[in-house]
């Protein structure tokens, strides 16, 4: 039993903290995923990436080896920008979209990984993705 209060970290709920890929800068309010290593990386049209939500801070890796540096991952629901070439649809609300990149979505699968669910399509055309 405590005795008194502590400091307990928190690493996961709202906000994931993860190891960053080596050579590898991330912006601040962009589409963060984690890659076959364990390592958080840009978000990008790729295969078997997971999405992890979005970047809290800027930091920047380049110069440093996997894992050394960490990064702060919101998870949420969030607007990402619409692709131009496979746009995410009204009829796509509540189903998967896909990572076309560091701050956009596509309604394409083939060679992508899921972003997240659709919950609808803004006025200006963003896409409003749940990442959980």
């Amino acid at each position: 039993m405590a005795t008194q209060a502590r400091n307990t970290s928190q690493f996961a709920g709202d906000y994931l903290v993860l190891p960053v890929l080596a050579s590898t800068k991330i912006y601040a309010g962009t589409l963060v995923a984690v890659d076959d290593t364990g390592h958080a990386i840009p978000g990008a049209k790729a295969a078997d990436l997971l999405a992890a939500g979005r970047a809290e801070e800027t930091v920047d890796n380049t110069d440093g080896a996997d894992g050394d540096i960490t990064i702060r991952v919101a998870r949420g629901v969030f607007k990402w920008d619409n692709s131009a070439e496979n746009p995410v649809e009204t009829a796509g609300v509540l189903k998967p979209c896909y990572m076309a990149g560091d701050g956009t979505v596509t309604a394409e699968a083939t060679g992508s990984s899921a972003a997240g669910k659709v919950l609808g399509i803004d006025t200006d055309g963003g896409v409003i993705v749940e990442t959980r």
